[in-house]
């Protein structure tokens, strides 16, 4: 018999010119994987903020085990068993990862302070159980987003009478091993009856881990069902209104200028080759996926192209010149745009507004004497949110107020506005739902027909598949091969990709 451990009835939630939810009613059963799903801005996370305590209902009722409560903040949510993974990770980059997973809760010894020993044990035991060797005395702002995703969740895991754990997109950033030891890790807190409330955009597993689904859409629950008796095109049918259709190919290009030579490029650090003698060549108008696990280089490339982490030896060439990418002001300079992994740390200035967002890379051009020309800035802003179909009423609206599809292609956006010749993509659909994600594949479609050059890299097999005319896969700091057009398939990018190989730790030089 199923059993509700969590129920809410006819909740709606008002902002000011927005109503979030529309009288949602929806339930959590007792060690199942309850899926919640929809496009952004459906109102998935402002439900899950009001179930975790975040964020108060303008009205409607919650009943835990039956009986009604309320939540004045997230500790009194987390006092009954209520845990949330955020999207947008909720870290303390300044302390450690023992730190960051008992921030709130430390543990005290007889001398009333904090009993490191204890906690140190218990982050060993709890990130060996998600096979992580990450280290508890390590910061958290040196660890790569990934990383950092897996200590957000650790810090929940660790939680002792957990009822209700929310994942909201927890494997967005995580490679397909990880996500192995995530779904591992979720079907072991099932069989001690906790209920996982679990977001995702990755539509294949949430047919592949849950047990049930409710669908939301513009503030409204459309649908719900078990999973066993839906499929995909179910899902998207429900989230969109509209039939799943047949994903695009990539777009095929005929040119054969080369436009970046990249040779045996190789970076060292902390007594190892992050990635060691990268070859690779790009032509105009080509996208090149990059594909590998993480932790295997792909991201440190980018950054060594683009000047954030400049490369200890090789050479780089554009258009047959030889250039040296010594920091991103040079390369931008260069015909370079880069997109991070992390719009939000390394994407956005979340201070400031969606117009000075999407200029700020450009922002040289429109300098006048010594004072801007809002009128030059603002046309450009305003082409931008035309040609992006960015969905915003007022660009001095502040970025946060824009769904993270809006966003990401805010981010995007900035990069354009500087009239690339290379364009560098970092997981671009990472955290948006499934028609943001087709709005960025038609994006770098277009940018291929107007002949720039774009790098993707992806951890989403079919994306890459569908995107790239030519995959390059690292493994462990190694290029370890190149795939075209009939050998793109799912198999061969997971063999290469999980190639048993090391780089020669020896220091260049000696």
């Amino acid at each position: 018999m199923d059993i509700i451990c969590l129920e809410v009835r006819n909740i709606v939630k008002v902002y000011p010119g927005t109503i979030a939810l529309k009288g949602v009613d929806f339930k959590v059963e007792k060690g199942k994987v309850n899926v919640l799903v929809g496009e952004n801005g459906a109102g998935k996370s402002t439900l899950m903020k009001i179930i975790a305590g975040i964020e108060a209902p303008t009205s409607g009722d919650i009943l835990f085990k039956g009986k009604k409560v309320s939540f004045k903040n997230s500790s009194e949510a987390a006092s009954l068993g209520i845990g949330i993974i955020h999207q947008e990770l909720s870290l303390f980059p300044n302390m450690t990862v023992m730190q960051n997973i008992f921030v709130g809760r430390e543990e005290k010894n007889k001398l009333l302070t904090v009993n490191k020993k204890s906690q140190t044990d218990k982050t060993i035991k709890v990130l060996k159980q998600l096979n992580q060797s990450i280290k508890p005395s390590e910061m958290v702002a040196n660890l790569r987003v990934g990383q950092q995703q897996i200590v957000e969740i650790a810090r929940n895991v660790a939680k002792e009478g957990l009822e209700i754990l929310i994942m909201d997109e927890p494997t967005s950033s995580l490679s397909s091993a990880e996500v192995k030891v995530l779904f591992s890790v979720i079907e072991d807190l099932k069989s001690k009856g906790i209920a996982i409330v679990y977001i995702s955009h990755r539509l294949e597993e949430l047919m592949q881990i849950g047990d049930n689904i409710t669908v939301l859409r513009d503030g409204n629950i459309v649908a719900n069902s078990v999973v066993e008796n839906i499929t995909v095109d179910w899902i998207v049918e429900k989230m969109t209104g509209l039939e799943s259709k047949n994903q695009e190919k990539p777009v095929s290009f005929v040119s054969k200028e080369e436009v970046l030579k990249v040779e045996n490029l190789s970076l060292y650090r902390n007594g190892r080759y992050i990635f060691n003698n990268i070859n690779f060549s790009l032509k105009r108008g080509e996208v090149l996926g990059i594909y590998g696990l993480l932790g295997s280089g792909r991201t440190e490339v980018f950054e060594a192209l683009m000047g954030v982490n400049p490369a200890d030896s090789g050479n780089i060439y554009l258009n047959g010149k030889n250039i040296h990418a010594k920091n991103v002001a040079s390369q931008i300079k260069n015909g370079f745009a880069y997109v991070p992994e992390d719009r939000q740390r390394e994407g956005l200035i979340q201070t400031l507004n969606i117009k000075k967002n999407l200029t700020l890379s450009n922002l040289v051009n429109y300098v006048k004497h010594i004072a801007i020309n809002t009128s030059l800035e603002n046309q450009s802003a305003d082409s931008m949110i035309k040609q992006l179909e960015i969905k915003v009423s007022n660009k001095e609206l502040p970025i946060l107020s824009l769904s993270g599809g809006n966003q990401q292609k805010v981010v995007i956006g900035k990069g354009m506005l500087t009239s690339p010749k290379i364009y560098l993509l970092d997981e671009p659909s990472r955290g948006i739902d499934i028609g943001a994600k087709m709005e960025v594949y038609n994006i770098i479609r277009r940018l291929a027909k107007d002949g720039i050059s774009v790098i993707v890299i992806s951890s989403e097999l079919k994306e890459i598949i569908a995107i790239a005319n030519r995959i390059l896969v690292l493994s462990n700091g190694i290029l370890t091969g190149e795939l075209l057009e009939d050998e793109i398939n799912e198999q061969n990018l997971v063999a290469l990709s999980s190639v048993a190989i090391r780089s020669d730790s020896t220091k260049i030089g000696g």
